[in-house]
């Protein structure tokens, strides 16, 4: 009876044996290989998406790095430019970019028949219309920076009209230039011609990185520079105010505060912080920095204090990670031969914390470079071409960042200003890539391990 009533436990088990696979196995096992399957399909789609993405940014923007000049002798008439010949700066600033055009309308003539590249139905207007609006404003400053050199015959390099740069670089061609009123197919063909004569070249363009913004009419002579030191100076306030305010906090937080509600409060208000969408801080600062306290707009003073309330939340919630991963018998073997409360945190727990504090805080000024919108609300958008002065004082003066220029040339009709939007992202982009670079070599070089 006995040896009857344990068969069917006898037949289960080895039904259920561990070396075969039964069918609830293999559903799982399934599911399993499903759900790796469909993770990596989503890493190779976002790789995929992020490679397209940096493709279309370096195909668009990659161009706004070179730029077409033209060469040019000018004779600095004294007859038109110091007809007292006492070059009075004072008498030589009076003079605007007006009086400077008859010059360069000369040298283009004498240009154009000294090479022999006429070209048929090309009028006087188009032949000064291949270069830039920016070349009586270079050669006015050239002037005025060099009075002593009035009457001689000076070499410049003009940048060319941004229709003849686009046409070097793929955007304009015969067919559009038939269409287009801003270009004629014979400006198209004399460039051909004096490229060949070797007076119109392409090369790199380091007034994109040095220059300040130009108007519509003038995509050519666009540059960062305005951009990329208004961008330095709010990112120097950042720094100053939000590291050790910010490690101060985190400091207080978790070594001395009370476990209460108030600081319960605190800590759900900090991390909430951190999740607040950017534009609400640009209010905050439009409201209490610039109505309230009467801060001028468009100053990297006024930027540098939004982007500072943004960042500290990450820089707190950041240092408090790197002081909690410091292990306690660090704080306890201090204590123990004698340290104060305070002389085992500044001198035991924050050096060994500081690796993840500077990781923090670099990853912090990396997501402050790159806002937008709260720098729009705070007037950080107006036109400036006037570079601030050196700190302290620039810090009060009109200035652009390198966000919000992205966003104004993509406001802009001509297409020769999308191509400097998708250049200045590229720098943008190089900026972060060196911040977080430097982020991982700190946290690599100075990480220790428990």
């Amino acid at each position: 009876m006995t040896d009857l009533t344990a068969m069917p436990a006898v037949v289960d088990s080895q039904s259920r044996s561990l070396f075969k696979r039964g069918e609830r196995t293999r559903r799982r096992h399934a599911a399993e290989k499903r759900f790796r399957m469909i993770g990596l399909a989503a890493v190779i789609f976002g790789i995929l998406a992020l490679f397209g993405l940096l493709g279309s940014i370096l195909n668009n923007g990659a161009s706004s790095f070179r730029q077409t000049y033209i060469t040019l002798d000018i004779h600095l008439d004294p007859a038109k430019l110091d007809k007292t010949g006492d070059r009075d700066p004072e008498a030589l600033r009076k003079l605007t970019t007006f009086s400077y055009q008859p010059l360069i309308k000369m040298a283009l003539d004498a240009l154009v028949e000294g090479k022999g590249v006429s070209v048929e139905g090309l009028t006087s207007k188009d032949l000064e219309g291949m270069i830039s609006k920016e070349a009586p404003a270079e050669l006015r400053r050239f002037v005025l920076a060099h009075p002593s050199r009035i009457g001689e015959t000076v070499t410049f390099a003009f940048l060319a009209d941004g229709r003849i740069d686009g046409y070097y670089k793929g955007r304009v061609t015969m067919a559009t230039a038939e269409l287009d009123r801003n270009v004629t197919p014979e400006q198209l063909r004399l460039a051909d011609k004096l490229k060949d004569a070797g007076v119109l070249a392409t090369r790199f363009n380091w007034s994109f990185l040095t220059a300040p913004d130009a108007s519509d009419t003038r995509p050519e002579a666009a540059g960062l520079g305005v951009a990329i030191l208004g961008s330095a100076y709010m990112m120097l306030i950042v720094l100053v105010l939000s590291l050790p305010i910010g490690v101060a906090a985190s400091i207080y937080l978790e070594e001395f505060a009370p476990r209460n509600r108030l600081t319960d409060v605190i800590e759900v208000n900090i991390a909430n912080l951190a999740a607040v969408p950017s534009i609400v801080f640009g209010i905050l600062g439009l409201a209490v920095f610039i109505n309230y306290a009467g801060l001028p707009q468009s100053a990297p003073i006024v930027g540098g204090l939004v982007l500072t309330l943004m960042t500290l939340p990450t820089i707190i919630i950041a240092t408090r990670a790197a002081l909690k991963a410091v292990p306690p018998s660090i704080r306890e073997a201090a204590l123990g031969v004698g340290a104060s409360k305070m002389q085992a945190i500044f001198h035991h727990v924050l050096p060994l914390a500081a690796p993840g504090i500077l990781t923090g805080t670099i990853i912090g000024l990396a997501q402050a470079l790159g806002e937008t919108a709260p720098l729009l609300l705070i007037g950080m958008v107006a036109f400036v071409r006037e570079f601030p002065a050196a700190p302290p004082g620039g810090f009060f003066d009109p200035a652009s960042a390198l966000p919000v220029q992205v966003y104004n040339w993509t406001q802009r009709g001509d297409p020769a200003f999308i191509e400097r939007a998708s250049g200045a992202i590229i720098v943008l982009l190089v900026f972060l890539i060196i911040m977080n670079l430097g982020a991982i070599f700190l946290r690599r070089r100075f990480e220790r391990r428990w």
